[in-house]
Formats: C-alpha cells, structure tokens, sequence
C-alpha cells in the first residue's frame, strides 16, 4: 500500500513539488504518467525513501516513512522494495545468478540458491543463470533485473519506464510480465511512464481485482490524482549498487 497526504519536496535552491494525495491498497496499480522532467522519478524517489519529503506524510507498505532514517530506511528499502530501473543496473562482471545476490547483499540476508533459480523459472530465464548480461538480449536482461527486483517478495514493486525504446510486442510483453508478477506475489504496482500505451495496454488486456489508480503528473504543475472507474474488466531502486549494466 502506499498512501500520501500533502506530500512535497524542494529541491534546495530549487523547485517546489507538491503531489496530489494517493491511496493505493495493497496488491493495487498506480500508473504515474507525464512527460520527461515533470517529477516521476521524484515521486519514486520519495516513496522508496531515497529523499526524504519536505512537507507532508507518507506511508508504504504500513511503515510511515517519517521514522525512518540513515541505515533503517536502507534496511527497509532493501526488504520492501522491489525497483525496475529503466537502466537495468546489471554488473557487467557477474553472472545472473550473482546479480541476483546483491539483493541478499543489500538486505544483509544469507544467499538462498533455491529462491534465486525459483524465480529466474518463474520468468523464463533459469538456463542464462550462468551467463553475464552482455551475453543477454534485451529482453532478457529486463527480465533478469524484474527476478532481482522481486526476488525477495517486497510488498512495492517500482518500474520507472519499463517500455522506453521498446517496440510495440516487446512493450506489451514486458507490462503483461509486470502485472503478472506484482500479482502473483501480491505486491502493489507503480509504473512510471510517458508511453501511453502502458494504460492501453492495460485497460484492454488485464483484470486488476483492486482496481487501477492514475496519477498524472506535468511540467510545471501537478494534477490531480484519478481513479479508473470503469467495469473492473476495462479498470485495469530495489537494490542501489553501484555497477555497469545491460539496458533493454
């Protein structure tokens, strides 16, 4: 779940963002949308308690995130949220496999062999376990980094741009891989976007129980937050190391 109330930042010097409210249950999808500079990432930011707000009160995944500093917002971090970077981050220097494990490193949590190759299954790619990201295809490596992202089962799953440079197949299959992941493990789903087809592509092919919630953001000023109100047949970083990586 995620829920804001009055949340702002200001960057110092800078710019003031102030966000209109959410309330995303748990297991929910919220589509961010709007141009490039308009404050996704900001809000991504925010919520995976990378920057703290500047005003305002903000709660995920039932931890209000006011209380967390320094190392704990780290820990949380690593444990509850799961981030598809648009640069998929993968170390140039490892295997799939131990891509994987940085996210048992970032959390502090002993590797588990058997989780790692359970959920590369779950997506398809357990046979490149052994191989290194520029061994993989785009798609691939999008795929390896979302079994990084959701490896230890975070109750937030973040993708900011999923489907940049992605043609109009590969888009499809790569939000129809998101919502079927954050599904299968319960976890609520954030998209950040410019790419109209990702609500397209939603609102026609999938079914979310709990609903998909719009928050579109533009330059210069913020809108307001909607929800899709439709049948519920139309209503449809994870880890911070520093590395190299394979984009799609």
């Amino acid at each position: 779940m995620i829920r804001t109330q009055a949340l702002q930042y200001h960057y110092p010097g800078g710019q003031r963002l102030a966000f209109p409210d959410v309330d995303v249950p748990q297991g929910g999808v919220l589509l961010l949308s709007g141009p490039s500079g308009c404050g996704k990432s900001t809000w991504l930011s925010l919520v995976a308690a990378l920057v703290p707000p500047s005003a305002g009160h903000l709660t995920v995944a039932d931890q209000a995130l006011g209380a967390l500093k320094n190392a704990a917002a780290d820990a949380w971090r690593a444990r509850t949220v799961g981030f598809l970077p648009q640069k998929l981050h993968l170390s140039a220097a490892l295997t799939v496999q131990q891509n994987l494990a940085l996210a048992y490193w970032a959390a502090g949590l002993p590797e588990d062999a058997s989780a790692m190759h359970a959920v590369l299954d779950q997506l398809g790619v357990l046979a490149l376990a052994a191989r290194k990201p520029a061994q993989l295809s785009g798609g691939q490596a999008q795929r390896v980094a979302l079994a990084r992202a959701v490896l230890l089962r975070p109750r937030v799953l973040l993708a900011d741009e999923p489907t940049a440079s992605l043609d109009d197949v590969a888009a499809a299959d790569a939000i129809d891989l998101l919502l079927a992941t954050a599904q299968r493990q319960s976890a609520t789903l954030v998209i950040a976007t410019h790419d109209g087809r990702v609500g397209q592509r939603i609102a026609a092919h999938h079914q979310v129980p709990l609903g998909l919630q719009r928050l579109q953001l533009v330059r210069g000023k913020l809108s307001i937050s909607e929800q899709m109100t439709a049948s519920p047949t139309a209503a449809a970083l994870g880890i911070s190391a520093t590395s190299t990586g394979a984009a799609p």
